[in-house]
């Protein structure tokens, strides 16, 4: 009797499995590659950005060649133009000091411009366990900074941040159901397979048990990092949506390669 309720148990949970896999690439599907819309999770809205990393090239900026802090949505978008490439979509992505230096681990262009923070602290970033958000090739992925360091991964991009709002499928440990603090937030998840990358920006005021309910229960998303609270903003190109607000640090961006205009060929007259 006990084996035969084992077998029964166990088929319940490949049932289960199979049915959250289902889940989660219909919840994913629903959001257009590349595109930008608005759901309500539950009373919250939020925009809800979503890109495949076969199709879309994501990059994370702090800085232009000279060293200058692109601070705003505007000079990074300018910036880019004079290299011949569009910003499509943008967001902050990670915290940062008054200076807007990065608070943790920042690398750009497999250059790592600000060194990985394993410390412990007070505020948001330090609510251990905190994350990454990289980009490897063409795959990305967020991981908890201590998986992180373990996996020994070497990314092209690499933004540090905290807290983590879901870790392998389960709500960050410290967040509270009820809790009283609501702010207008930011995050990131990344699908299984490292293709597809989520960018959620709450409109309305959240607390971080919710918000990271958003990309467990409605995304179904095992992995996701909270980028910022109360700063958050987004930019979107076919919106023509461009946040303002103070100065940012670190940003993730979405970028295109201008055409360039095809030039009809004058034929010279002959007589």
């Amino acid at each position: 009797m006990i084996r035969f309720r084992n077998i029964i148990i166990s088929a319940m949970l490949v049932l289960w499995g199979a049915a959250r896999a289902s889940a989660a690439e219909s919840a994913l599907q629903s959001l257009p590659n590349g595109k930008c819309e608005t759901v309500r999770f539950e009373s919250v809205r939020h925009t809800l950005c979503a890109f495949n990393l076969e199709t879309s090239d994501i990059k994370l900026f702090h800085s232009d060649p000279e060293g200058t802090v692109y601070r705003h949505f505007d000079a990074l978008a300018a910036s880019l133009e004079t290299n011949g490439q569009d910003l499509v979509f943008a967001m902050n992505a990670g915290m940062y000091h008054i200076n807007r230096d990065a608070v943790g681990l920042f690398i750009e262009d497999g250059v790592e411009r600000y060194k990985i923070n394993r410390n412990k602290g007070p505020g948001n970033f330090h609510l251990l366990p905190n994350g990454i958000f990289y980009l490897e090739g063409n795959k990305a992925g967020v991981a908890a900074t201590e998986t992180y360091v373990a996996s020994a991964v070497q990314p092209d991009f690499a933004t540090q941040s905290g807290p983590m709002l879901v870790i392998d499928g389960k709500l960050h440990p410290r967040f509270i159901k009820d809790g009283t603090s609501r702010k207008i937030r930011n995050g990131v998840g990344v699908s299984d397979d490292g293709k597809t990358v989520t960018f959620a920006l709450s409109e309305e005021r959240v607390n971080f048990y919710d918000f990271g309910r958003l990309f467990r229960d409605q995304l179904n998303i095992d992995n996701a990092l909270f980028l910022d609270g109360s700063i958050s903003r987004i930019y979107v190109r076919d919106l023509q949506r461009n946040d303002s607000g103070r100065a940012m640090g670190p940003m993730v961006g979405v970028v295109e390669t201008i055409p360039i205009p095809d030039v009809p060929k004058i034929e010279e007259a002959t007589e």
